[in-house]
């Protein structure tokens, strides 16, 4: 099967999390989006999809994926569905229930992360809310980074079948959505990520080596992984890295 992955074709934003489990997979997928338009793709592929078709069923927002007749929106249910498909989740129907969990809680994360930018509303610019992004990424960086990071670093100590892997022994796309969040964080707060970081020994580990992983590596020198940018979630304003 040839994936249809749609996604804002300028930005990593949630529809990267998706990009790493296909590319980790070796999964045939297009990016719909990025495509030109005389190709069927570009933005307007991407908004017609958004609206109500003749099953009823369509996306508040992208990221959607398109596999076969299915339409399926939202990060954390795109990877359940392709975590079973892709090798990327365990079999056992408790162990992908718990994945999941993991990877809903990676959404809430994300969630704050933008926030720290966009803390009054998504219709203003940064600019336009600089002073409240400061009192809440401030906040972000001294109690509400340190409380994720503390728990995901407990999920791997605390895996008993494997602390190099967030749920059982082998990799899964929770792994490549960890790999993810450190990266954007790196970008986002440098200096906060510094002086955090020995705290958490095990998640930089899964992050190194999640990055040496043939297909990612290739993946990451590669025109296919867009830059981090201040048009995204994970954004760098220096006044907010304190």
């Amino acid at each position: 099967m040839t994936y249809e992955l749609y996604y804002w074709p300028e930005i990593q934003g949630r529809g990267e999390f998706i990009r790493l489990a296909l590319e980790e997979a070796g999964a045939e997928y297009i990016d719909v989006a990025r495509l030109p338009t005389r190709q069927g793709g570009g933005g307007t592929a991407m908004m017609r999809l958004l609206e109500p078709g003749a099953s009823g069923q369509f996306s508040f927002a992208p990221p959607f994926l398109k596999a076969g007749d299915l339409l399926i929106g939202q990060t954390a249910n795109i990877l359940l569905y392709l975590g079973a498909r892709l090798g990327l989740a365990p079999k056992a129907e408790a162990a992908r229930l718990w994945a999941h969990q993991l990877q809903l809680t990676v959404a809430d994360l994300v969630t704050e992360v933008h926030d720290t930018h966009h803390p009054l509303s998504v219709n203003l610019y940064y600019e336009d809310q600089k002073n409240a992004a400061k009192r809440r990424a401030g906040d972000f960086i001294a109690s509400r980074l340190p409380k994720y990071l503390d728990y995901f670093e407990q999920v791997l100590a605390n895996n008993p079948r494997s602390s190099r892997h967030m749920v059982g022994a082998r990799l899964s796309y929770v792994d490549l959505s960890m790999f993810q969040i450190v990266e954007g964080l790196r970008y986002a707060f440098p200096r906060a990520m510094t002086a955090l970081a020995p705290a958490y020994p095990l998640l930089l580990d899964l992050h190194g080596r999640v990055s040496q992983r043939p297909n990612i590596r290739a993946y990451l020198a590669s025109p296919r992984r867009l830059s981090f940018s201040e048009e995204g979630i994970f954004r760098h304003y220096p006044e907010l890295d304190r």
